[in-house]
Formats: C-alpha cells, structure tokens, sequence
C-alpha cells in the first residue's frame, strides 16, 4: 500500500526560529509522523532573522522564478531548500525580497505588527501550495500551523479543488495562542482573491482581523486541531458550530501519535 503524504505548512520551525510552543511542533512532528510511516515535506517562511549560512539554506532553481500577482503587483516567488539531518528531513523555504528580507518574522524591533502581515500572509500560502505542485508530489492530508498560514485552507479549496495534486486532499488546521492585534487593510477580501474565489466563499470574513480570519481557515478545513492548552473562546464555539472533526489539546508526549490517528480518521 502507497504511504500516505502529509503536507505541513508551518508557520515558525526551530532551529530556524527560537524554541516556542508552535516552533517545536513545525519541527518535531514531520519528523515523528514520518518515523510512522507517512511521506512527509515541509514549508515555513524565509524570515529575514533566519541565517542562510549558519542553516546551509540553498536557493532551489528548479522551483523559484515564478511570480505571484497580489494587489496588481508581480512579486518573485524564490525557493530555499536546508536540512535537518537528525530527523532526515528537509525544509523548503518561501522567500521574496519585498516580503521576507528584514530581519524580523511578524513585528518590527519595537512590536509593531508589520502593515503588510497580510500580503506576506498570502504570498506564502499561495507559494507554498504552487511550489509543492511543481513538485508534482500530491498530498493526502495538508497540515496548516498558525495564523501565517491560514489562508491555505481557501486556496486549496476553491482555487486548486479541481487541480490533481490537491482534489483528494484532507485540510487540518492547528489554532494556538497566537492572537495578532492589528486590523488587517480595509481590501484584504479584495487582495486574496484569485480565480476560483468567490465573494461568497469569504463571507465568514467580516473583519480583516484574528479572529475572523481563523474562522475562515476553520470553515475550509477538514478537521480542526487545538495546539495550546488555552485558545480563543470565541473559536472553540465557531468549531463547535460548524461540526467539524476536531481534536483536543495534547502535549509533547502525546501530540504525535493523536494527531496521526486524526489523519488516519480523516482519511478513512
């Protein structure tokens, strides 16, 4: 029987950012779901802070050079590829010079959350998503980490739900504690859209902000996963109204294999 491939999309991996609740999972779970027999490939930004030559980051020509169009502009999508030999796994990087130079992930040196957090936010899921298809590689279940990541749920949806490497696909998001402040620009709607998203599959987002925006990742996903012992109360009673398979907190000893049984569940 082929083994089942998992997709994680993740917003922070450690070595490559500092040790943090969601960090840890972006590195230590791909590396235990594939000690249980599943293919795994994994994707996070190229934040600026993140030293290409201390992590032996390598440009992947094969896969860069395509450009995506957000708000009427091209940005160059390039592609980084290092090694994690411990776990044998290799991390694939989305970079873009507008998006991803300064060095900083998400605030600027005195917490100020970037003004375009949107924008970088689409600019990866639509990244990551294009360049696993040029990897021709279709996964079975797409595991979304963190808010960063958020929009990959609607894009596989409604943009690539006819597109072969992701018809079959099951989507999975983890919510954590990781709330952003800042109301997103007043044509956030406006700059997602692609073709294959319509008005009406955004209707969920009624405002450019945290709250609304994890809603919409839950509503496109499959299964719904709680990744901090505490989580927006708020979201647990959208997960709850939409019936969505969802699964309970579990901690470091435990998340690997309860979070494979949910694939495994989602699958059958």
């Amino acid at each position: 029987m082929e083994k089942a491939k998992v997709l994680f999309i993740s917003q922070e991996i450690t070595p490559y950012l500092p040790e943090s609740e969601m960090s840890k999972i972006g590195r230590y779970l791909p590396q235990g779901i594939q000690e249980l027999g599943k293919e795994i490939r994994t994707f996070m930004p190229r934040f600026g802070c993140i030293n290409e030559r201390r992590n032996q980051l390598h440009e992947v020509i094969r896969l860069s050079g395509m450009n995506l169009i957000i708000d009427d502009t091209d940005h160059p999508l390039i592609i980084k590829v290092a090694s994690i030999q411990a776990a044998r796994m290799q991390v694939y990087f989305i970079d873009n010079e507008d998006y991803f130079q300064r060095k900083a992930t998400l605030t600027d040196k005195n917490g100020e959350e970037f003004e375009d957090n949107d924008e970088r936010t689409i600019f990866f899921a639509r990244g990551a998503l294009e360049t696993t298809k040029k990897l021709r590689w279709a996964p079975d279940i797409v595991h979304c980490n963190g808010w960063f990541t958020a929009l990959a749920p609607l894009y596989i949806k409604k943009a690539m739900n006819e597109d072969p490497h992701f018809a079959n696909s099951k989507v999975v998001y983890t919510i954590y504690d990781d709330e952003f402040k800042s109301n997103w620009a007043d044509n956030f709607k406006e700059k997602l859209k692609i073709e294959g998203v319509e008005d009406a599959d955004l209707e969920v987002l009624e405002k450019s902000d945290y709250i609304h925006l994890s809603k919409l990742a839950i509503a496109m996903s499959d299964g719904v996963i709680q990744g901090s012992e505490n989580i927006n109360p708020e979201l647990v009673d959208f997960i709850k109204q939409t019936g969505k398979p969802f699964l309970g907190y579990h901690d470091e000893e435990s998340y690997t294999e309860a979070y494979n049984g949910f694939y495994d569940s989602l699958l059958d």
